[in-house]
Formats: C-alpha cells, structure tokens, sequence
C-alpha cells in the first residue's frame, strides 16, 4: 500500500561546550544530566525497538561541540562518577525514608537507584563508554540519519566575515567524517537561523546562507515554520533588515516584497533559491519547515504533553539530595506539589502516543485529499526536552515509532530519505529567520548583547587576516594559528548570547566568552609580533582538546 505521508522526529541534540568547567550549578553537570536523562535513554529506546524488528526512523542532529564532548575520555570518567553519586544520593533517600516512615518515598527513591544502575549499565557495557560508536551503528543500520551542524553552535546570519561561517561549517563537517566515517547529507543551523544575500554599502554582495552550504557539499537544512509558510518576519521594512534599535544594516539583492508574496508548505521540501543573484537561482539545497501543528503539541506551555499533571515535576527537587519527586499535579506552588507515581505517568505515556501518531495520520491524510501528494511531516525538537525537562518524553518517543512503524498509511523515515524519495520540485527564497524569539534575531543581538558582537567582527576580521598573512606558515607558528581558530569557534558560540539573554546563566556566559576572546587575542599577539606562542597554544589546547583536524587556513579570504 503506497503512503499518503511520511513522518519523521527531528531532534537537535546542543550541549554548550562545557569540558573542565567546573561541575555545579553550571559547565559539565550539563552534559552529565543530559546523558543519563536523554542521550542513554534515547540510544536504549532505539538499539531495543531495532533488536525488536521494529522499523524505527528518527533524524538526529548531534553538533560537533556535542560530539566532542561525548568522545572525549575525561567527560566519560566524569560521567560515571555523577552517575554514581545520583545512586548514592538514592540509596541514602531509600533510608531516609524508610526512617521518616514515608513508604511511597521510599519506593521512588528505589526507582531512582535502579534508574541510575540502568544508564551505568548501558553506559560501561551495552555501549562500552562510546556514545559517539553507538549512535554511528545505529546510523549504518539505518535507523537514524545523524546530521551535523556549525561547530560551535555559531550564529551564522550575525557573523560578519565569510571565512567565518566557511570555518564554521568546514570544521563541523570535518568533526562530523571524523566520528562517522562519512560526509554528512544535512545539516540543522543553529537555532535555524537562515540569513539570505545581501548587498554591502560598497556594492559587494554577501552570498545568502545557501551557497556556503552547496559549496560544502550539504544538501538539505530545516528552517523554522514561519521562513517557508510565509508571513513578515518581525522588524522588517520592504527590501531592508532592521538592526536591533531600528536602523537598516541590510539591503536585499532579492527585494522584500518578492519574499514575502511566497508561501510554501511545511508538507514538503523546496530547494532554496539562489539570494546572491538577481532571479533566484536553483541552489541544490534543500529546506524542511517544522511543522507547527505536531510541534505545539510538545511545546506548548498550555496544551502540551510535558504538562499533564501526572508527568514529573522538573523544578521541584529534594532539599537533600536534589532528586524529584513530585508531579506537575496542576498550576499551584511548588510546595503544594503531588507525589510522582511513575505508573500514572506511564499510562498517560501511551496514551499522549496514540494521540500524537492519530493527529499525524489525520494531518497527513488532509495534505494527500487536497493536493493528492505524499507529504512530509517534520516534528522538531530539541533533543533534550525529552528526559531531562519531560520525564517521560523519552518513553513517549519510543512509543510513538512503535505505533507509526506499524501504520500503513504513513511511512516513518528519516530526513534524507524522504527526500531522495520525494525530491522537490520548487524553488523558493527564503526571508531572514530563526526558531528565536519573534522569529528574528533578536535572542542573540538585543541590547543586553549587543556589546557582544563588536569583539566577535574584530575577532574575524582579525583571523582572517592572519590566515592570508601565513598562507604557508611554519609549524611552530601553524600551531598557533590553529588554536586561535579554535577559540574563535568557541567565541562564536551561540550559547553565550542566548544564557544573557534568558538570564539562566548569565555570569557564566559572559566568563566563557571573555576567557574565549582573551585568549584569542594573546595567541593572535604573539603571531603578529614575530614570537608565536606554541606554549601558551599547547597549554589552551590541553585545557578543551576540541578539533584536532581545524585548519586556519579555511579563514583566508576567498
């Protein structure tokens, strides 16, 4: 029986680059509850629906900053020792309250100590410490397309250097073919921020987003639902981009008004026209809108899954020992919480799955009866909602490929297999746009960071001139220009603007990326003074060891 539809989860795995920078409330502790929360559930749900013979899909985007982190050994050896102190903190709950005479306590401190038994047993033995190996076999089996991203998570429309969104890009393709063993196919930019081309104040055309992109070999990035359906994006005059205090930083090649008279579908792929010439060429890549629909249903702070009041309570945790037991119960104080009974939660699992896989075989089957073709629904996430802030959105998951693997009216595939099967045949031009507040910029470039940006543009101007001053440098002095790139990335972090913005971390951020740009400028220092300094260059490589195969030279001017 021929599909009316395809279904595929989309989920974007980011943790900011945290090696050996400090363990609470902020730096590595991260990365630690998002493996034990999402990453080593995610991987159980998949490796046991395959072993299963059930025909799973799911697109994965993990992003080379990730990726870095998990391969590396002493975030590994850490791991383990927060994992057990997660155990112990259980067990010595299991006691307090066996003391306290509080039995249902007691029991969900015994569900946390084999919670945390189970993620060290999949973490040692089942996948041998390598996460990175394990989501490769999953991907040569077929049951995930996993995708890259730039290295750092770079906001990629605000650089203001080429050779910065190419040395971006490169380096996350390059980490990519290192841990897979293959060039990637699709990409998701970072916080699916799309920039087109636009022209300087001197006449130069900077190209849009999708020529970096085809000139890398990339072939497919998903957008925000807004970019492709239509609609003025927000702060936007006819032809003209609106800086964060109104005024006008950019002008079009393709004018406004011929962007915004396009309206697309979230159902199907488009290739991306070419911004950078008059008429919009074909560009060879393609773009896949989120679908809004799916996505509010997770999302959605007031109908969505993750707050029935039967699923944990994220913030409310244990004075002790910091673990958590209570449910969301409803819209009350934190200290009128219920107690969690995770066998209610676990119903509500499997009902919310069939919900979801009903409300995609209706979506999917009105597409096919009004324009009788097979449509694509792409659900977008990141992939750390799930497990870490919902519980028991890892369950729901493998719930919901469960369900869909059976139907068949809907195809589950992933990302690239969908388009390879069903290829577009539009083009469109995409405005300016990101999966952000507004649906623009303004997350990152607003006046609590603004003054972030100025460093970064003197940063690049300032890299990129060193690259084209040592075309061919020696080694001693290659070694410093290498690991000035690699702080350039680790400046460029999207992370850093975004936590000052939302105020979670706001001091931290702003530590990360003045450390990042000091010691930026102290290699650059040595480099142009003709007394490159390959120890200082060894001493920050030991303290991130990120990008081993970086080239500065990817900096020079085109």
């Amino acid at each position: 029986m021929a599909p009316i539809g395809a279904f595929t989860f989309v989920l974007h795995a980011h943790i900011p680059y945290c090696r050996r920078a400090g363990r609470w409330p902020h730096g590595e502790e991260w990365l630690h509850e998002a493996i034990a929360e999402t990453y080593l559930p995610l991987l159980d749900a998949l490796y046991d629906l395959h072993e299963e013979g059930v025909p799973a899909r799911l697109t994965l985007s993990l992003t080379p900053v990730l990726a870095e982190q998990l391969a590396d050994p002493l975030i590994q050896e850490h791991f383990i020792e927060y994992a057990q102190d997660r155990r112990s903190r259980a067990e010595q709950d299991v006691a307090r309250f066996e003391a306290e005479g509080n039995p249902h306590l007691r029991e969900l401190a015994r569900f946390y100590v084999d919670y945390y038994d189970r993620r060290l047993r999949s973490f040692i033995h089942r996948y041998g410490r390598d996460l990175i190996g394990a989501f490769r076999r999953l991907q040569e089996a077929g049951v995930i397309e996993l995708i890259t991203s730039a290295a750092t998570h770079g906001y990629l429309p605000l650089l203001s250097r080429d050779s910065s969104i190419r040395g971006q890009l490169r380096t996350g393709i390059r980490t990519y073919r290192r841990f897979f063993g293959r060039d990637p196919f699709s990409i998701w930019l970072p916080e699916c921020a799309y920039r087109p081309a636009y022209r300087l104040p001197d006449g130069t055309i900077r190209p849009g987003l999708e020529y970096f992109l085809a000139r890398e070999g990339l072939r497919l990035f998903f957008a925000e639902t807004h970019a492709v359906e239509g609609g003025r994006p927000v702060g936007k005059a006819a032809g003209d981009a609106i800086g964060p205090y109104g005024q006008i930083v950019r002008h079009y090649v393709i004018p406004f008004e011929a962007i915004e008279g396009v309206r697309g579908t979230t159902y199907r792929p488009y290739y991306v026209a070419r911004t950078d010439v008059p008429g919009g060429e074909h560009s060879g890549v393609a773009v896949v809108a989120r679908n809004n629909r799916t996505g509010m249903q997770v999302w959605s702070a007031d109908w969505g899954y993750p707050g029935d009041f039967d699923y944990r309570e994220f913030h409310k945790k244990d004075g002790r020992s910091g673990l958590q037991y209570w449910r969301v119960t409803g819209k009350v104080d934190l200290g009128e919480k219920d107690y969690y009974h995770p066998e209610w939660a676990a119903a509500k699992v499997e009902q919310h799955a069939g919900h979801f896989v009903d409300l995609v075989h209706d979506l999917l089957r009105e597409f096919h009866r009004s324009t009788g073709q097979v449509g694509l629904i792409a659900s977008n996430y990141d992939a750390e909602l799930f497990g870490h802030w919902w519980f028991e959105g890892v369950d729901w998951i493998r719930a919901v490929l469960r369900r869909l693997a059976q139907s068949q009216e809907v195809w589950l595939a992933t990302a690239r297999e969908f388009l390879e099967a069903y290829p577009p045949t539009e083009v469109l031009a995409l405005p300016e746009s990101s999966w952000g507040l507004g649906g623009g910029h303004w997350t990152w470039d607003n006046p609590e960071t603004h003054w972030m940006w100025e460093p970064i543009h003197e940063a690049e101007a300032r890299m990129e001139r060193l690259a084209a001053r040592y075309p061919e440098a020696d080694a001693e002095t290659a070694r410093v220009l290498n690991q000035a790139a690699r702080e350039l990335l680790l400046l460029q972090a999207s992370d850093w603007p975004f936590l000052v913005t939302t105020g979670q971390a706001r001091a931290y951020a702003i530590e990360r990326f003045t450390t990042h740009l000091e010691r930026f400028e102290a290699l650059c220092r040595s480099v142009e003074v003709g007394r490159p300094d390959g120890d200082l260059a060894e001493a920050y490589w030991e303290l991130d060891k990120v990008f081993p195969d970086l080239d500065y030279r990817w900096w020079a001017p085109a």
